[in-house]
């Protein structure tokens, strides 16, 4: 049987809705995708957290939750922690996407069985909502951040661009643009829910 894991990586969030500080938003956001995680039925959950993030990750985490310290908020170093732990499989999904649904999540970890890696991205022009590998991870693959990667920026570092598979595109919370997007009528998302007035 597969073992796959979804890991949260505690992102640098650098906008918040006005009258809200960063830290606080940014916990919200974050506990909406641990909350999540922990509820996914296709794999188990963890958190990823450079040392200046490891306080916040804890407050977070479900009794149980893997925590990864990693070096850099990237995904070769979560990636690399997943595979000593033993997992065949492992998504890395931004902490700032608050409302994804796990459908989207399940979309993303499908093409693996067919393909080494799958990215889901934003719909914007910079930054993806995850990345998905299987285990040990792709040598080829290089290291990135989810704020800057897009599905072309991963191909190009592939033997061949189709070992890449792109997926279902979800938004992240990263502005004015993203809130207005919001669907009162999606479950979940409590936390940042409540910041945002219900």
């Amino acid at each position: 049987m597969t073992k796959r894991v979804v890991v949260a990586l505690l992102n640098p969030v650098t906008w918040s809705p006005p009258g809200t500080g960063l830290e606080q938003w940014r916990a919200a956001l974050a506990e909406d995708v641990v909350d999540l995680l922990a509820r996914l039925a296709q794999a188990e959950p963890a958190i990823a957290a450079t040392a200046d993030d490891l306080d916040l990750a804890h407050e977070i985490a479900w009794p149980g939750t893997p925590i990864y310290e990693v070096p850099t908020a990237t995904v070769l170093p979560v990636l690399r922690a997943a595979e000593k732990d033993g997992y065949n499989q492992a998504a890395v999904l931004a902490a700032d996407a608050a409302d994804v649904p796990g459908m989207i999540l399940g979309k993303l970890l499908r093409p693996l069985s067919s393909k080494p890696v799958a990215v889901a991205p934003t719909g914007q022009e910079s930054g993806l909502l995850a990345l998905a590998t299987n285990l040990p991870v792709p040598e080829w693959l290089t290291d990135t951040d989810l704020d800057t990667a897009t599905p072309m920026t991963v191909r190009r570092s592939a033997p061949q661009p189709s070992l890449v598979e792109s997926t279902a595109e979800w938004r992240r919370l990263r502005g004015p643009y993203d809130l207005a997007t919001l669907d009162p009528a999606l479950e979940g998302w409590e936390n940042t829910r409540a910041i945002l007035g219900g």
